[in-house]
């Protein structure tokens, strides 16, 4: 299986939630600490030129492969994905099941604030502790979003890729 976790920017709650289920994360919804938050890989350090790239961050206990994407603004990338998944299943008959997961509702104000001033003004001195707040006020839901995304992949058979919005964690 592949999960892929998707958002705006791809460098803060993908990462986060790529961290969580790598269990590189503490497994739990107490809130991280600021150290905890920056030395997850990737956090606040992919740049514009990152968006559209699927990253590969590791292999979960489970031998699933775990990427993330930046989508922009741009709605078709997840339903682009799906398709290009179902043709490849279907030409090359691949039967890796994808599950896309976005983590874009659990993005709190703070969070949306540091990333424009840290990766769209490069103003870290005030974007990274906008980030580390929003990112403690997420942390609980992000763990509960991940929790599912891995629930759901382990138990939806009928279906070879799996698109979660994941609205219930605003």
């Amino acid at each position: 299986m592949i999960y892929i976790y998707n958002d705006y920017g791809g460098t803060h709650t993908t990462s986060l939630a790529a961290a969580y289920h790598l269990k590189q994360l503490p497994q739990s919804e107490r809130k991280l600490t600021s150290e905890e938050i920056l030395k997850v890989k990737y956090f606040n350090q992919l740049t514009k030129s990152d968006f559209g790239k699927i990253i590969f961050r590791g292999t979960d206990e489970e031998g699933n492969s775990v990427y993330t994407i930046g989508r922009k603004r741009n709605k078709f990338v997840v339903p682009a994905l799906k398709e290009l998944t179902l043709l490849l299943q279907e030409k090359y008959h691949f039967e890796e099941k994808i599950v896309l997961s976005n983590t874009s509702p659990t993005v709190p104000f703070a969070m949306s604030l540091g990333g424009f001033f840290s990766r769209g003004l490069k103003m870290d001195f005030i974007g990274v502790p906008l980030l580390v707040i929003g990112a403690k006020q997420c942390c609980d839901n992000l763990f509960r979003l991940v929790e599912n995304t891995k629930h759901v992949g382990r138990t939806i058979f009928n279906e070879n890729v799996i698109i979660l919005e994941n609205e219930m964690y605003k």
